[in-house]
C-alpha cells in the first residue's frame, strides 16, 4: 500500500508531465521498494507510422527507448487488448495471451515469449479508444503472484494511467505553444508600414530591394547588430510576388543545437523520446512563402550541410522519415558575422556562402545616416507615445544633436530604445534625451553643443583614443541596461524594453558575453 500511495503522489504532482525517460526511473523505483518489481516497460501502438514504441528501465539504469515495425493488424490487436483494461500475469513459462496475437513481436522479442521470469501486463485504455498502452511488470524471478499482488495491480494500472495522460497534456501543451509561434511569425507584412530614411540614407538598400525583391534569388542582408536587417528582408517579402504567404522569421542564434534539426525540418512522432505528435518545422511553415534567417553565421556547419540541401533541391526529410517532402520557399538570410572571414577559417560552409551571396545587400550603420536622425527620432517618439499612452512629443534641436553626437554601436534598435526610456524619463511632457543616453556621456556631448559645435562622436568604452569590439560595445550596452533596470530581463520596466529586443534573445546574447543578471540585482 505504501508503494501505491508514493505512486499516486508522484503521478499528481505537475512533474508526471516530464518526459517518459526521465520520469521512468522515478517510477520503477517506487515499484521496486515495496513489490518485486525489477523493471518497468511502456509500449505503445503507433498507427500512424506503424510501429511499436517503447520505453524500459531497469529498477537501477537509465530508460532506454524502442521502436518495432507491426503491421497494422497486430498493431489493432493489442490496442483492443489494451483499451479492454485487460490485466494477465505469467510465471515466465509459457508465452503470454496477449502477445500471441503479436507474431512479428514475437519474432523479436524472444525475452517475452519465455524465461522472462514472472511478468504482470497491464493493459492501460485510454481516452474514447485512443492513445491506450501496455505496461509490462518484471518481477524478481521466484517471486509468486498472489493475491495481495494481485489485488495492486489495477490501482497501479491506474496510476499509470494518470502518467500517461500527462503526456497527453504535454503533447497538447507543446502543440498550442507552436500554434502561438506560427500566428506570431506567420503575420502578413502591412503594405502601410514606413521605413524611415527611404529617401535617405536607406535609399540605396532600397533600390537594391527593388530590384531583386521579385524574383525568388536567396538574399543576404549584411550588417551590423540592430541595424534594420528584419525590416528589409519584410520589404523584400512584401516586393515580391509572396506577399499575399507566410513571412516565417527564425533568430538561427537562439535555436539550441540539438533542436536546430527539429526546429528548422521538423519531426515524425515517436522520432525521439518525447516527440508525443508530428511537427511542421519553419521551412514547411513558410512554404510558398518567405523564410527569414537570421544570424545565419551562427548555425553550426553541420545544419548549414542540410540548409544547403534544401536550397538546391527544395526538398527536405523530417526527423525519423526517410520521405522526402518538398518546399517552395524564397529565403532571406541575414547576419552581422564577417562570413568570408568565417569560410577562410573553417566556420562557414563556402558552398552555402556562395548560394547565399547571389545578391548580397549590405545595410550602412546608423552612425553613417545622420540626416535621418530627425525622422527618426520623431518615428519612434511617436511610437513611444502610443505604445505608453502618452500624447505625441516631437524632439527638439537639442535632442537630435545629442543623438548626432553619438556612435550608436547598437544602431536603430538601440536608437528606438533611448528614445521610449526618454519618454518614460520625461513623463510624457518631454523627451529627456540626456539622461537616457547616461549622464556621463552626456557631459561629454553638451560642451560642443553649447559652443555650437558640431559634436564628434563619442569613444565607446575602452581605453583612450581607441574603439571597443563590437562585443564589447555590446556587453557594456546590456550592462548599462541591466544596471538601469535592477537586474530585471523582462516587463515593462525590464532592460528587454530598454533595448527593444526579445526576452528570449536578450538572454541567448548575454550567456554568449558572459554576463549574469544576478549580479545588478540589489542584495
Amino acid at each position: 500500500m505504501l508503494a501505491l500511495l508514493d505512486l499516486w503522489q508522484f503521478v499528481a504532482r505537475p512533474a508526471a508531465a516530464g518526459r517518459l525517460d526521465v520520469v521512468l526511473p522515478d517510477i520503477t523505483r517506487i515499484l521496486g521498494r515495496a513489490l518485486p518489481v525489477t523493471a518497468l516497460e511502456l509500449l505503445i501502438p503507433d498507427a500512424g507510422n506503424q510501429q511499436l514504441r517503447g520505453w524500459r528501465c531497469e529498477a537501477a539504469d537509465e530508460t532506454r527507448s524502442s521502436r518495432c515495425p507491426l503491421p497494422a493488424a497486430e498493431l489493432s490487436a493489442l490496442t483492443s487488448w489494451c483499451a479492454a483494461s485487460t490485466i494477465e500475469t505469467t510465471n515466465g513459462r509459457s508465452r503470454p495471451r496477449w502477445l500471441k496475437a503479436l507474431p512479428t513481436l514475437s519474432a523479436s522479442r524472444a525475452d517475452l515469449v519465455s524465461g522472462a521470469g514472472p511478468m504482470a501486463a497491464l493493459g492501460l485504455a485510454g481516452s474514447a479508444g485512443e492513445h491506450s498502452a501496455l505496461a509490462l511488470l518484471h518481477l524478481r524471478a521466484g517471486a509468486g503472484i498472489g493475491p495481495g499482488l494481485r489485488g495492486c495491480l489495477a490501482r497501479i494500472a491506474a496510476g499509470l494511467r494518470t502518467l500517461l495522460d500527462w503526456q497527453d497534456v504535454r503533447s497538447e501543451l507543446s502543440g498550442l505553444h507552436e500554434l502561438v509561434s506560427q500566428l506570431r511569425d506567420r503575420e502578413p507584412v502591412r503594405s502601410t508600414e514606413t521605413i524611415v530614411g527611404a529617401d535617405g540614407g536607406l535609399r540605396p538598400v532600397l533600390e537594391r530591394v527593388r530590384l531583386v525583391a521579385a524574383t525568388d534569388v536567396p538574399v543576404l542582408i549584411l550588417g551590423e547588430t540592430g541595424s534594420g536587417k528584419e525590416v528589409i528582408a519584410r520589404a523584400i517579402h512584401q516586393g515580391s510576388p509572396r506577399t499575399g504567404q507566410a513571412f516565417v522569421r527564425v533568430n538561427c542564434g537562439a535555436l539550441p543545437p540539438d533542436l536546430i534539426d527539429t526546429e528548422l525540418f521538423g519531426h515524425e512522432r515517436g522520432a525521439f523520446t518525447g516527440a508525443a505528435a508530428a511537427r511542421r518545422g519553419w521551412f514547411e511553415q513558410a512554404d510558398r512563402g518567405t523564410l527569414f534567417l537570421d544570424e545565419i553565421g551562427e548555425l553550426p556547419l553541420a545544419a548549414q550541410v542540410r540548409l544547403l540541401r534544401v536550397l538546391q533541391d527544395g526538398t527536405l526529410n523530417r526527423i525519423g522519415s526517410e520521405t522526402p517532402l518538398n518546399v517552395n520557399v524564397r529565403v532571406v538570410a541575414a547576419t552581422h558575422r564577417d562570413l568570408p572571414s568565417m569560410v577562410l577559417a573553417g566556420r562557414f560552409r563556402e558552398d552555402l556562402w556562395y548560394r547565399l551571396a547571389t545578391f548580397p545587400v549590405l545595410l550602412p550603420p546608423l552612425r553613417e545616416r545622420k540626416a535621418d536622425f530627425a525622422d527618426l527620432a520623431a518615428h519612434f517618439a511617436r511610437r513611444a507615445a502610443h505604445r505608453f499612452g502618452f500624447p505625441v512629443v516631437q524632439p527638439t534641436g537639442t535632442d537630435v544633436a545629442l543623438l548626432s553626437a553619438y556612435d550608436w554601436p547598437g544602431n536603430v534598435r538601440e536608437f528606438a530604445a533611448v528614445i521610449d526610456r526618454a519618454l518614460l524619463l520625461g513623463e510624457g511632457r518631454s523627451l529627456d534625451v540626456a539622461t537616457a543616453l547616461g549622464a556621463p556621456r552626456v557631459q561629454a556631448l553638451l560642451q560642443p553643443v553649447a559652443a555650437g559645435l558640431s559634436p564628434s562622436p563619442v569613444p565607446m568604452a575602452g581605453a583612450p583614443g581607441t574603439l571597443a569590439t563590437l562585443d564589447e560595445a555590446m556587453r557594456s550596452h546590456i550592462a548599462r541596461a541591466l544596471e538601469m533596470t535592477h537586474g530585471r530581463l523582462e516587463g515593462r520596466h525590464g532592460a528587454a524594453l530598454l533595448l527593444g529586443i526579445n526576452p528570449h534573445t536578450l538572454r541567448a546574447r548575454m550567456r554568449k558575453l558572459g554576463l549574469d543578471p544576478a549580479q545588478f540585482r540589489p542584495h
